[in-house]
């Protein structure tokens, strides 16, 4: 038997991703070099141990990677590769779609079990992460969204505003700055407490985020700050932050500022 060609590098690590162990993407290439060969030859080509050899060869039958013939000894020849990639592409797209399945049973009954996660805060680090949460509580939303922030926080934030705004939800936001044309349908509030003022403009990122009044997320972070922020949907949670929207709405009433009951609704 003439020497085989050398094994593209990289090729057994591919295999891998596609669910074959080490020695299963040796034999399998082994194979794709000659028209056929033996245990012993499958031995020789790949430098897979030889105990391991049949074993894999079993294996890689069950996965529909390989043929054998009825000769004395056995022949092994390798499935073309088009189909066996598409084999093995198949077989994951089965798991995948289970596992989603199941998953996703798993995911949704999780509130149902002493509680879930309704009493839980969570932690949330860095710009980006953040202001994607945000994002995705508001796309959530299905009756209101309510929020009191800096501009640096809420800046990002408004084609997430405007969607909601579109489809029917109610957007209220109360910010230090709104440096942009206001969506329609939502209401804006140029005026803050004095604890939300920038020492240097756009340097503070922070902010209270209510949605649909169960749901509560709150940022904060300074210039040369990691910013970070808490969520929860627990219900004091939800009331400890409603009072502050209360003592906000109060101050912005005694400058005469007309705003609309930013609050109420988490306030149980």
């Amino acid at each position: 038997m003439s020497p085989p060609p050398q094994t593209p590098q990289g090729i057994t690590a591919a295999l891998k991703t596609l669910g074959l162990t080490k020695y299963e993407a040796l034999v399998y290439v082994a194979l794709l070099k000659v028209t056929s060969a033996t245990a012993t030859e499958i031995h020789e080509i790949s430098g897979v141990p030889r105990a391991s050899v049949y074993p894999v060869l079993d294996r890689l039958l069950q996965k529909n990677l390989v043929t054998v013939s009825h000769t004395t000894p056995k022949r092994f020849n390798a499935i073309p590769p088009e189909e066996a990639i598409n084999s093995l592409l198949r077989e994951i797209e089965e798991k995948g779609a289970y596992a989603k399945a199941v998953l996703g049973e798993i995911y949704a009954e999780r509130s149902s079990i002493e509680g879930g996660d309704q009493e839980l805060i969570w932690n949330i680090l860095g710009e980006t992460n953040i202001k994607n949460r945000m994002r995705d509580l508001i796309a959530q939303a299905e009756k209101q969204v309510e929020v009191i922030g800096s501009w640096s926080l809420l800046e990002d934030l408004q084609d997430a505003f405007a969607s909601a705004a579109k489809k029917g939800v109610r957007v209220e936001v109360i910010a230090s700055a709104w440096e942009a044309e206001v969506p329609p349908k939502m209401t804006v509030i140029v005026s803050v407490p004095p604890v939300w003022h920038e020492t240097k403009p756009g340097t503070e990122m922070a902010g209270v985020l209510f949605v649909d009044g169960e749901k509560v997320m709150v940022a904060m972070g300074g210039e040369g700050e990691v910013p970070t922020a808490l969520y929860s949907e627990s219900e004091g949670f939800a009331q400890f932050f409603a009072r502050y929207a209360v003592l906000t709405r109060n101050y912005l009433a005694g400058k005469g500022v007309k705003q609309k009951n930013l609050g109420q609704q988490i306030s149980k």
